[in-house]
């Protein structure tokens, strides 16, 4: 498929005429209408119902149309990050993260070290799925990605088998939290027997939800969950827990502002608490020097963090 096909396309719907929307694409009528007929085969649908006037969309076409503008603005997207990256030069390191971990760890940890060394960095902060993630460090879309890690996350596990190496860079805790209320935590898993807790989680594409699983394993025994909703992002299931639909398990990082303010509380005992690793993972093939530069100074740092924590 030629990605000027979905251009073609998009002017046609704005259009609702051949002839003006070949006009706006520069190209003559029959070259337009024979591009959009290849786009229709390519699908193997009919995409536009040319029985009436103004021409619409097939319900297939209405589909098609809100698929083909997220590919066309990832292309888009994807051409401008490469542009920016070939001007840069091959000393820029690219770097994956996801959201919750760029606004905790990155900022914390990462940034200060990079502006004192003079580092360009191109930051990817996305809601990848945890195998994007891997897929990406793989085929050297990215140099560095930082993830959080918890045994259960199978999704990380080509990381450990493949040529990567990896820095445990500091560590945190998932912790089940609820909205606080006038006498305590709006939800806990001490609420009536009979009525099942409000559960905030995660859905299929997030690293998180595996250790949600996980913690419900560990705790078959306790009472019984109801997912109420599912979210991607960790900062999506805070929110719902501030709005007080129910608790969710969150790294303790991303909602400490909110503990210390007493806005929000820690449910449940140190069991249904799991560890985190926040760590960074590289290829150990990419031989560029600040990569090099880069990773030696991520040693040192994850060395002092560990001797403050052993400590």
């Amino acid at each position: 498929m030629d990605i000027a096909w979905l251009r073609d396309f998009e002017a046609l719907v704005a259009q609702k005429n051949f002839s003006r929307a070949a006009e706006d694409r520069n190209v003559s009528q029959p070259a337009f209408s024979r591009r959009i007929r290849a786009l229709e085969e390519e699908f193997g649908v009919k995409l536009i119902n040319r029985q009436t006037l103004p021409l619409s969309l097939t319900p297939a076409g209405e589909v098609f149309l809100a698929q083909s503008r997220v590919m066309l603005r990832t292309y888009d997207e994807t051409l401008e990050r490469c542009q920016i990256i070939d001007a840069a030069g091959e000393n820029v390191i690219r770097f994956a993260t996801s959201q919750s971990l760029y606004m905790t760890h990155y900022k914390t940890h990462i940034a200060p070290m990079v502006e004192m060394g003079g580092l360009e960095i191109d930051l990817n902060s996305t809601s990848w799925a945890a195998d994007q993630f891997v897929s990406a460090l793989q085929q050297r879309y990215c140099d560095v990605i930082l993830t959080y890690w918890h045994p259960s996350m199978d999704a990380l596990a080509p990381l450990a088998l493949g040529n990567c190496d990896h820095i445990t860079l500091t560590k945190d805790q998932f912790v089940p939290v609820s909205k606080s209320g006038p006498d305590g935590p709006l939800h806990s898993f001490e609420g009536r027997p009979k009525k099942p807790v409000s559960l905030l989680s995660y859905g299929t594409v997030s690293a998180l939800r595996s250790v949600v699983e996980h913690a419900l394993r560990q705790n078959a025994e306790g009472p019984k969950m109801l997912v109420v909703n599912q979210s991607a992002l960790a900062s999506s299931v805070k929110a719902m827990v501030m709005e007080g639909f129910g608790l969710g398990w969150l790294p303790q990082e991303l909602c400490k502002t909110e503990l210390d303010e007493g806005r929000m509380q820690i449910v449940g005992g140190v069991e249904q608490r799991h560890a985190l690793e926040i760590r960074l993972y590289r290829d150990r093939d990419n031989s560029k020097p600040t990569l090099d530069r880069l990773w030696q100074d991520m040693q040192a740092l994850a060395q002092q963090g560990a001797e403050q924590y052993n400590s």
